[in-house]
């Protein structure tokens, strides 16, 4: 088999342990840049795409790919696979989904997700303050958004002075028990971790994360979180809310880092996908003889 990587960085922990995995068990691995012009092979153990055009390098090129990177690029580049074939792990449609804070929400609300209440708040230095206190989120999720808590007018103008134009988004503040509940999915499969929140603490950073095992009923909701946005690797941020927990954050394609099994998980998942699409070429291509009239 040949998984494809769209991603900027392949070095990525879990990347690099799912294809060294791949790898050692005798497939190939390519690395489809998501940023920038095809320079062909890559370091490592990887085969990198030749030089030229994408789209006269995608046919062939890859079983299956793995969607890691979020950039432009990269879903344009996911939805040139899935238009000639090749299936996509997430999707390019639901990793774009999953980068609007305000779709993420009412796809939720709509399925009867105990999200977050979100209300779109357009440029930060527009932003009329609800009630303090409160969090402040980028509307398009990406690496190093802005995600703050709000506690009064002088942390609002200190906000607005770094992210004047930034398009945001506010959702009240959970004071729960002052933990982040980490719930990653993998094909299925549940790993998951809690840390001090840099919100609850107001440090500015995240405590250190710690194993933790979620009850059964917080990982059948993260399970429910993938059939509604259509993930198949994802991870969910869950708060302690007054009556139940609450979904404030899904994140396409997340780091997983530290989870054991993680790789293999996605090694896995990487295989059966590629597997499912090798057989529905053969069946369409049968499918195909079978209409041939006979003696012709």
């Amino acid at each position: 088999m040949k998984v494809g990587l769209i991603t900027g960085n392949p070095g990525h922990p879990v990347l690099a342990a799912t294809a060294a995995l791949l790898v050692e068990d005798g497939h190939e691995v390519v690395v489809v840049p998501s940023a920038g012009p095809f320079a062909g092979p890559s370091a490592g153990p990887f085969a990198g795409p030749s030089a030229g055009p994408f789209a006269d390098a995608v046919d062939g090129l890859v079983d299956v790919c793995l969607l890691k990177a979020r950039t432009p690029r990269a879903l344009s580049l996911a939805r040139e696979f899935e238009q000639r074939g090749v299936p996509v792990v997430n999707s390019g449609a639901a990793t774009g989904l999953c980068q609007d804070r305000v779709r993420m929400a009412d796809l939720a609300a709509a399925a009867g997700l105990p999200f977050a209440a979100t209300v779109a708040a357009g440029p930060l230095r527009e932003l009329t303050a609800p009630a303090y206190p409160f969090v402040v989120k980028s509307r398009h999720s990406r690496r190093h958004d802005l995600v703050a808590r709000v506690d009064g007018p002088d942390r609002l103008r200190e906000l607005a002075e770094q992210w004047p134009e930034e398009p945001v988004v506010t959702q009240p503040f959970v004071p729960g028990t002052g933990w982040d509940q980490k719930l990653w999915v993998v094909d299925g499969r549940v790993f998951a971790a809690r840390r001090r929140s840099e919100l609850a603490t107001g440090s500015g950073e995240p405590g250190r994360a710690e194993d933790w095992e979620p009850p059964a009923a917080r990982a059948a909701l993260a399970l429910r979180v993938g059939e509604v946005f259509g993930l198949d690797v994802y991870g969910v941020d869950l708060l302690d809310g007054p009556a139940e927990p609450v979904i404030v954050d899904v994140n396409a394609f997340p780091g997983i880092r530290g989870r054991a099994g993680a790789p293999e998980a996605l090694a896995a998942l990487a295989l059966r996908v590629a597997a499912e699409r090798g057989r529905s070429l053969v069946g369409r291509s049968l499918v195909g003889r079978s209409a041939v009239p006979s003696g012709s």
